[in-house]
Order: C-alpha cells, then sequence, then structure tokens
C-alpha cells in the first residue's frame, strides 16, 4: 500500500531561533498524538537542515531540502549537493517546484539531472508537475504534465521510480488562497496514475504516493485527501505555523 505524506515546504522563512521553535513544537505535537499512519516530512530551508535532522533523530518526522545542485561536488559556488544533504541524514528532496521552474528557468533536461543526483545520494526525489493557469485554460494542463514526466521522470528504472514521490502542484493555486476543487485534483492525480501505469505497470503505479501542492491547508485537506488518488500534500504557508499544519497531517 502506498503512503500518505505531508511534506511542509518553508520555503524562505522563519530566523533561525523561529525555525527552531517551530521544529519543536511540531515534534512535541507529533509526538503527542496517540497514533498517525502518515509519514510527515519538514523541509526547511538549507541553513535549518542540520538542526531539523538533529531534532529528526528523536522524532517522527523526516527532512528534506528543498532544493539541490545536479552535480555531487566541484566548483559551483553557492550551490549545495546531494552529497551534502545525505552526509545531515536528509531523506528527501523537492525537485522541480514551479518556483524554481518560473524563477530560476529550471528546465525538463536540469531537473532529470536533480533527479539523478538525488538518487545517486539515497535521496528521495518530491518531483512537482503542474500547469500555470494559461495552460488551463486552453485545456492543455494534461499534455503539460505528460511532457514534463516524460522529460525529467521516465527515464528510470523501476527500481529508481520506486523511490520517486510526485507532487501535482497547479500552479495558479499557488500562495493565492485558491485552491483546485477535490473534483480537479483527483482529475489529474488519476491521469498522473495512469500515465505512470502505461510506463511502469499497475503496481509501481499503485504505489506512488501523489501528493497535492495548491494552497492546502487544515480547512480544505480532508476533502481533497478523501480523494482516491490524492496521497497527501505539499503544503506551503501552512506548514509555517504548527497548530495548522498538524491538523493537515491529522485530515486522513
Amino acid at each position: 500500500m502506498r503512503k500518505k505524506i505531508v511534506a511542509g515546504n518553508w520555503k524562505m522563512n522563519k530566523s533561525f531561533p523561529d525555525a527552531e521553535e517551530l521544529i519543536a513544537e511540531i515534534a512535541d505535537k507529533l509526538e503527542s498524538m496517540d497514533t498517525f499512519h502518515q509519514d510527515v516530512i519538514l523541509c526547511p530551508p538549507y541553513v535549518y537542515l542540520e538542526m531539523a535532522t538533529d531534532i529528526a533523530e528523536d522524532s517522527v518526522f523526516s527532512v528534506g531540502a528543498q532544493n539541490m545542485n545536479e552535480n555531487d561536488t566541484g566548483a559551483y559556488t553557492g550551490e549545495i549537493s546531494g552529497s551534502m544533504l545525505a552526509s545531515m541524514d536528509v531523506e528527501y528532496c523537492i525537485i522541480g517546484h514551479s518556483e524554481r521552474r518560473k524563477n530560476y528557468g529550471e528546465d525538463h533536461t536540469l531537473l532529470a539531472k536533480k533527479v539523478n543526483a538525488a538518487l545517486r545520494n539515497n535521496i528521495r526525489p518530491i518531483f512537482c508537475c503542474g500547469e500555470v493557469l494559461a495552460e488551463r485554460e486552453a485545456g492543455r494542463h494534461f499534455e503539460v504534465v505528460r511532457n514534463q514526466l516524460d522529460e525529467s521522470l521516465f527515464h528510470l528504472t523501476d527500481e529508481q521510480f520506486e523511490q520517486v514521490v510526485i507532487a501535482y502542484e497547479p500552479v495558479w493555486a499557488i500562495g493565492t488562497g485558491i485552491n483546485a476543487t477535490p473534483m480537479l485534483a483527483q482529475e489529474m492525480h488519476a491521469y498522473i496514475r495512469k500515465l505512470i501505469t502505461l510506463k511502469y505497470g499497475e503496481t509501481l503505479a499503485s504505489e506512488t504516493s501523489i501528493l497535492y501542492g495548491g494552497s492546502c491547508n487544515a480547512s480544505n485537506a480532508r476533502e481533497l485527501f478523501s480523494q482516491p488518488d490524492v496521497d497527501g500534500g505539499l503544503i506551503g504557508g501552512a506548514s509555517l505555523k504548527a497548530d495548522e499544519f498538524v491538523k493537515i497531517v491529522t485530515s486522513f
């Protein structure tokens, strides 16, 4: 059975003291829960990763990075490699987030290299895909997502693909407060699973976690997560508030 996952993408937020307080508060709230069966991942900025993995040693969450370089070492000033992340016990890395695609020009070829680098270092990619509003309005949303998967993921072997988590992010819903309806989310998630089935077979497709990543919060998470092909969420702003984030964790 595929995993249910809630991952918090902090983006470029929080001072060091605030980050430490938030991580500790989330850890305490998770520890106080009687039981939960979903994986929880925190993805703070790079500078807080070691603190997060230290706290995670005695807690029930995993740690992910928000980005990584496609090379393992070298003269790449300001960059962070998968080997560095692995040395800090970082288990996941978000790859292909729409903000990276838009603001830093990350294309399919580069993202495929980043996926390869993550897997090479035993880091599980959380691969983001999704369409902008103009593509949705033009009826090209399925085509766009298919191309993103074809060009950046579907070169992987079955064994490599088993390590991948996919996050569908309708770009028009990120940070806008507008989320795709549960019906629209389910439609795209089912389509993504169909593409995986055609490429890798039904068994692997049924085991792949597909997260929703567009303005998911405590008020809409339960309805979104109730859809048969929505396996959790990649949470942005709502992951910066411990109470709201933990409510999302318990929304299954």
